[in-house]
């Protein structure tokens, strides 16, 4: 890409990942006791981040569950700091989403983490976690795949070629379209998803950005607004993305209150996640949404991205750096930092 990133060199960035490390697998929002987090779907799930070459072990409390298919704020912490403070354990990786890991704030021993840096992934509620990490100790994170997406993924040639080119690789790496994707990624009958054929990123503002990567799912990103948790926009490219849950006006009050954070002026590039059927999601909408909004008019705009609530995704670092470029028809997107 003609225009490189001005890299985060504040940014920690954790170890790569080779043949060997560990991987402790954690529930910071919703048990791996889930009923429909099957046998089957674990085994597979297992056997694939085997086939990496990476050793699996299990948080303590993964599989206590409550009323909310989650566990007590004191479980999930003891997890999560023992797999940080665990110097066999090089990969610290999320069984599933949910809605509450924002409980655990302000009950995490930042300084432990900053001391052990080690990659953190998980996406959707994990957005929470992974962005407050980041801003409270300068550790780079991941917006990747949890534990269950390993098993339910149909087709993972994709998502796995993207994710060893973020965790296990160091150099920048040009974002291909998937040339089909899925529309569920929760546990169902392989046989009956649906599959489309993808026609590529959409242009919602030309031009071209560089900058540091913060966001994610932007609903649950948007509860860090006014808190010590959320990350700094200056000089960024936001990832952003939303499940069924939201839908046309949902997305769009959500992306309205983000621009009227005070430090939105910071931000060089917008970068949109694909949606899912059930959103109701058009090009065309999402075209009258970005344009109805002056402050994106100044910066490139880039949609339908593989990341988010369908398959397969891409993995990307929160804390690293991105360049994108919207120029005509031709849309890129560079991992350049990460």
């Amino acid at each position: 890409m003609s225009k490189k990133a001005s890299l985060n060199t504040n940014a920690i960035f954790p170890p790569k990942l080779k043949r060997g490390d560990g991987v402790r697998i954690v529930a910071p929002a919703r048990s791996l006791a889930m009923p429909w987090l099957n046998d089957e779907l674990k085994k597979t799930s297992r056997q694939r981040l085997e086939d990496l070459g990476l050793k699996l072990s299990f948080g303590p409390h993964v599989n206590e569950i409550d009323p909310f298919d989650s566990s007590s704020i004191e479980s999930r912490v003891a997890d999560f700091h023992e797999a940080f403070a665990d110097p066999s354990i090089h990969f610290v990786l999320t069984v599933i989403g949910g809605y509450n890991s924002n409980q655990l704030l302000s009950h995490l021993d930042y300084d432990l983490i900053k001391a052990n840096p080690k990659i953190f992934c998980g996406y959707s509620d994990i957005t929470a976690l992974s962005n407050a990490i980041h801003a409270r100790t300068g550790l780079v994170t991941y917006s990747g795949p949890h534990f269950h997406t390993f098993g339910s993924a149909r087709k993972f040639d994709y998502l796995i070629d993207n994710f060893k080119k973020c965790l296990f690789a160091g150099e920048p790496w040009e974002i291909q379209p998937a040339a089909q994707w899925s529309d569920r990624v929760w546990v169902e009958d392989e046989t009956r998803r649906e599959e489309f054929k993808n026609d590529g990123f959409w242009i919602m503002t030309e031009g071209h950005a560089a900058g540091k990567i913060v966001g994610g799912n932007l609903c649950t990103f948007n509860v860090l607004q006014g808190t010590e948790y959320m990350p700094g926009l200056k000089d960024t490219v936001l990832f952003v993305e939303d499940d069924n849950e939201s839908l046309p006006h949902t997305f769009d009050r959500d992306l309205q209150s983000l621009i009227h954070q005070p430090a939105f002026e910071g931000v060089k590039g917008l970068v949109i996640g694909r949606f899912q059927s059930g959103s109701k999601m058009t090009r065309e909408l999402l075209t009258r949404i970005v344009r109805s909004k002056k402050e994106l008019g100044r910066i490139p705009v880039i949609a339908n991205v593989d990341f988010g609530h369908t398959m397969p995704m891409i993995t990307f670092p929160i804390g690293g750096n991105a360049a994108i470029q919207a120029d005509g028809r031709i849309a890129t997107v560079e991992i350049v930092k990460h």
